[in-house]
């Protein structure tokens, strides 16, 4: 049976001093990229775009912070193993403090939204910022079309 889903103040009636501030912090990001569902339950907040993207769990000294990418990051800041799961991967990284949360991570969570939602081009721009988008083409090769 699923848990009953709550409200954003029911959830955080009995946080954590960190809690409300981490998921102001992932909620105003992943909001500023487009539509999400903000889903609440007893075990954490899950956030989707289309399918889950992240999720919050609370745990007794930081918050564990679960997002899914199509490629396997490898950064001493993921605090479990990397979880392959149907062509995607499951991250995790502790957060106790909102200033964990920053620009690295925040395009991580971009990139995870854009995932969610199928818009890979996009997902793939984030991962790689220097592609934009466009097609490797070696640089000494002349465009016979250009």
């Amino acid at each position: 049976m699923c848990s009953p889903g709550l409200t954003v103040d029911d959830y955080f009636s009995n946080a954590m001093a960190w809690e409300r501030p981490v998921f102001d912090k992932v909620a105003t990001h992943l909001q500023s990229l487009g539509d999400v569902i903000i889903d609440p339950i007893a075990i954490g907040i899950l956030f989707k775009n289309g399918p889950m993207l992240c999720e919050l769990r609370a745990k007794k000294k930081w918050t564990a912070l679960g997002f899914f990418l199509r490629r396997r990051l490898t950064s001493s800041r993921l605090s479990r193993k990397v979880v392959d799961y149907q062509g995607k991967y499951f991250h995790v990284i502790n957060v106790d403090d909102p200033d964990v949360i920053d620009d690295e991570l925040l395009d991580w969570l971009a990139e995870a939204y854009h995932v969610a939602g199928g818009n890979l081009e996009a997902a793939e721009r984030i991962a790689d910022p220097s592609n934009d988008g466009q097609p490797m083409v070696p640089d000494d090769v002349e465009d016979p079309f250009g």
